[in-house]
């Protein structure tokens, strides 16, 4: 479901007035957010500088720098302080607005990456709304204002997603790779790359993971070794457990006052088979968008740790639920996400309320890990290798005669398909693509994908493309013959003279179909319109 489809109040119809809306709207979100939220002082960036600075000029050690006045200090793998290194190079002033350029270019390039080609259809209005809701969204306005590098890995991942969905899997699991040398959660996304099979992209990403840390290892090796036998296991690095932002299934049991690891490692084991079982079903389908979105919320519930700022990899949720046709849903929980309502319970998570409220947004991950729709799969997006079989399978389709024209010239029905039309016929029968409109996986649906099967039944009988008749949803016509009256019969027609019979038919209308590689073998044939469309008209539907 497009987001055009998505009712709601009537939007401006001219420029004037978007321009108007989108001021009004940007003066209401800077209100907001300078108001309501909780603003961080980019903390977590004056950790990494802080540590940098230390480490470069002070002659210190990465893991033993604290931000004065607190206990909190690096925590990330050594790669990570490698990579940052450039920032003992500049002024604190110069980091900062550093990391909110490379913010803002990692959300552009995630979003761009997740819509598609399709967001330039929505143009600069609708790259404005979506800009003003981003800002509303609370793990969002955190990752800025800590200074945070959850965008900058989001992007990495989700190259990975595009590459595997476009098949083009040569370089996928690269930018996984990097993503998981500099934070060890988004590891899950090898395994993701395991369970569905993705040997390559595996290998890929566990080899560049490798490499990285090996690199870090080398140019620091006293700060590795203290990092991967000390640091990595000292908990109390990160902060409290039990503080309100940790929205993890680990955070839940420590708000409660559970500290059994068993507890933990049972309810962990628990939401690792159901995220193995639907993320593998939606990759057997060539569903990647909800593979990767099953995947981010699953990291975010096993994690010892997810603070709010971390629930960005909730964002690809949202996406996969518009797409499927939930935008109320994906709106209601969206909008739970902006209100901050988890620090309610800061200071007093017991009780009833205490249990449902201050774990909000981690019943949220939940509830989207169980039932986020897979196996939407846009057109175009259909696994490489089926969608190479299906090609293949629709140009063994025998092409309509030469008679196809005479035929239809003949006819004397109402209607009648001119010979511009039945061309057009024979160029779908012939090459399993439609000559205008949508695109070869329109017509040709994935047989493991959509249940129906596809056949490689010769065409007999030619016919003339009519809008309307084509899948659901795709805006592409069926091929069916004009009424004609020397329709031969066979597997494409019914039998005799005049192909009148069958449900559906009224007396003296030929209904000879021609039926693609790739159509229903049970789909009935509407009567045919007065005045019939080319398929280009309605490709946009």
């Amino acid at each position: 479901m497009s987001l055009d489809r998505v009712r709601g109040p009537r939007p401006p119809g001219t420029d004037r007035g978007r321009v108007l809306l989108l001021l009004a709207l940007a003066a209401a979100v800077t209100v907001f957010t300078a108001t309501v939220p909780l603003l961080r002082d980019w903390f977590d960036l004056r950790v990494y500088y802080g540590t940098v600075n230390s480490w470069v000029h002070g002659g210190g050690q990465v893991y033993d720098y604290r931000v004065p006045g607190t206990p909190y200090g690096f925590t990330y793998p050594p790669f990570a302080a490698v990579l940052m290194l450039p920032m003992a190079l500049v002024g604190p002033g110069t980091a900062t607005v550093t990391a909110l350029l490379l913010n803002l270019a990692a959300l552009a390039a995630a979003a761009r990456l997740w819509a598609g080609p399709g967001w330039r259809r929505y143009g600069w209005y609708g790259a404005g709304l979506a800009a003003c809701a981003l800002a509303l969204f609370e793990p969002l306005r955190d990752t800025f204002s800590f200074g945070q590098v959850n965008l900058l890995l989001l992007a990495l991942v989700l190259t990975d997603a595009r590459l595997l969905a476009s098949g083009r899997p040569r370089w996928a699991g690269a930018g996984i790779g990097l993503a998981a040398a500099v934070k060890l959660t988004p590891a899950l996304f090898i395994g993701l790359l395991l369970v569905t099979r993705r040997w390559r992209a595996a290998a890929v990403a566990t080899g560049v993971a490798a490499a990285a840390t090996a690199l870090a290892a080398l140019a620091a090796p006293e700060v590795s070794r203290f990092y991967w036998t000390r640091a990595l296991w000292d908990t109390t690095r990160v902060g409290r457990l039990d503080y309100v932002s940790n929205q993890s299934l680990q955070g839940v049991l420590a708000r409660l006052g559970v500290e059994s690891r068993a507890v933990w490692a049972v309810l962990v084991l628990l939401v690792l088979c159901c995220w193995a079982r639907r993320a593998g079903r939606a990759g057997a389908v060539g569903d990647w968008r909800a593979a990767f979105a099953l995947t981010g919320l699953t990291a975010c519930l096993v994690s010892p740790v997810t603070w709010v700022h971390h629930l960005v990899w909730l964002l690809p949720s949202f996406a996969v639920l518009i797409r499927a046709g939930r935008p109320r849903v994906a709106g209601a929980l969206y909008a739970v996400l902006c209100t901050s309502v988890v620090w309610l319970w800061f200071d007093d998570a017991s009780g009833v309320d205490g249990f449902l409220g201050s774990n909000t947004y981690t019943w949220i991950t939940l509830g989207l890990l169980v039932w986020l729709p897979v196996g939407h799969v846009p057109a175009g997006h259909l696994p490489v290798g089926r969608r190479a079989t299906s090609r293949s399978t629709s140009a063994t389709a025998v092409p309509p005669s030469a008679a196809a024209p005479a035929i239809s010239t003949a006819s004397s029905q109402p209607g009648k398909a001119s010979s511009a039309a039945v061309t057009e016929a024979a160029g779908v029968a012939a090459n399993g693509v439609p000559a205008t409109g949508a695109g070869a996986d329109a017509l040709v649906p994935d047989a493991e994908v959509t249940g129906v099967p596809v056949t490689g039944a010769p065409v007999t009988c030619a016919g003339a493309l009519r809008a309307g008749d084509g899948p659901v949803g795709t805006g592409v016509g069926t091929v069916a013959a004009g009424a004609g009256t020397d329709c031969a019969s066979g597997p494409g027609c019914d039998s005799g003279p005049d192909c009148a019979s069958g449900p559906g038919r009224g007396p003296g209308q030929g209904r000879g179909r021609v039926r693609s590689a790739s159509s229903e073998p049970t789909g009935s044939t509407r009567p045919a319109a007065a005045n019939p469309q080319s398929s280009s008209s309605r490709a946009s539907s």
